[in-house]
């Protein structure tokens, strides 16, 4: 895996997989669509939340994207948001806009790999490519590329996008979504830490934190049907997109395997509901999740096979 230096693609071994302990690196881009466009909490103004004006670079395989997918789904701007799907495999110059089945190529540039994009907004652009990424038509820009302040965005800002209310971050219960968001990404970020490990003791640490947190979900999940009580929040679709590559995945590949996510009875029944909510199956692709995870990470599985198991019970 490579990074861009002052715009142009170089091959370079990432240095997070060099030390012991996975740390995920702070997001550049970030930039907020607001309804009129002034600045949001970072960044600066000019993004005004218009219907048709922004466009999302996506991978069906990666848990940060997928919380865009769903929220574009959910709240109904389809039509308003376009996306463009890269290759699940991305070794050779990162994500690329190879063919493979359900992926879309660049629909607005024809990139052929995505730093191109990284590169257009910023001719010299230093730092990873990453997905996933809003980019803005209107100025040919990269608005942010960090998925929890995408998703928070495009809810805030869901009807003036063209689509409906969101309800999923109710003013009375932004605290406490910010409190059980800190729990749910120990589980989010839980499992790369696990999986990337470079030592006995920084794995026992990371697998240590990433069950705690799972526990401590499960736990609270046996007094509501949701993780803020009987309405679905942010937080749910946050830890939705890492619950079912859980199993199929993070398991195996990670070593994530002190206990297979079925086997927390609330979790389970938390995962299997929100995946009935309309629109959210569709945006499931578990042949670009296993294609992405046991093919992109040869430092983990060089030879790229692709296991049997084990298997979701949503999976059809």
């Amino acid at each position: 895996m490579g990074v861009l230096v002052e715009g142009r693609w170089q091959e370079r071994s990432d240095p997070r997989r060099r030390a012991a302990e996975f740390e995920r690196v702070e997001s550049r881009f970030r930039n907020w669509v607001t309804v009129d466009g002034s600045p949001g909490p970072t960044g600066e103004g000019g993004f005004r939340a218009e219907p048709g004006r922004y466009h999302l670079y996506v991978s069906y395989a990666c848990p940060w994207a997928h919380r865009t997918l769903l929220y574009r789904a959910l709240l109904g701007l389809e039509d308003s948001i376009g996306v463009s799907v890269v290759h699940p495999v991305n070794i050779v110059e990162g994500w690329d806009f190879a063919d493979f089945a359900g992926a879309t190529g660049d629909r607005l540039g024809g990139a052929t790999y995505l730093h191109e994009v990284y590169a257009r907004s910023a001719p010299g652009y230093s730092g990873r490519v990453s997905v996933p990424v809003l980019w803005d038509a209107g100025s040919r820009r990269i608005v942010n590329n960090e998925s929890s302040e995408i998703i928070r965005m495009i809810g805030v800002n869901s009807e003036a996008l063209g689509g409906r209310p969101c309800p999923y971050f109710p003013a009375g219960l932004a605290a406490e979504i910010e409190r059980v968001n800190a729990i749910v990404y120990d589980v989010n970020n839980g499992v790369y830490r696990t999986g990337f490990a470079k030592s006995q003791e920084a794995y026992d640490a990371a697998a240590e934190k990433l069950f705690g947190a799972l526990d401590a979900l499960e736990a609270r999940l046996a007094a509501s049907e949701f993780l803020l009580g009987e309405a679905i929040t942010e937080s749910d679709w946050r830890l939705l997109t890492t619950a079912i590559r859980f199993d199929p995945v993070y398991v195996v590949h990670f070593k994530c395997s002190r206990r297979l996510y079925a086997e927390y009875p609330n979790l389970q029944r938390h995962m299997m509901r929100l995946i009935e909510e309309p629109g959210v199956r569709a945006t499931i692709h578990l042949d670009h999740i296993r294609h992405h995870y046991f093919r992109s990470h040869l430092h983990i599985n060089p030879r790229g096979i692709i296991p049997v198991g084990p298997r979701a019970a949503w999976e059809t």
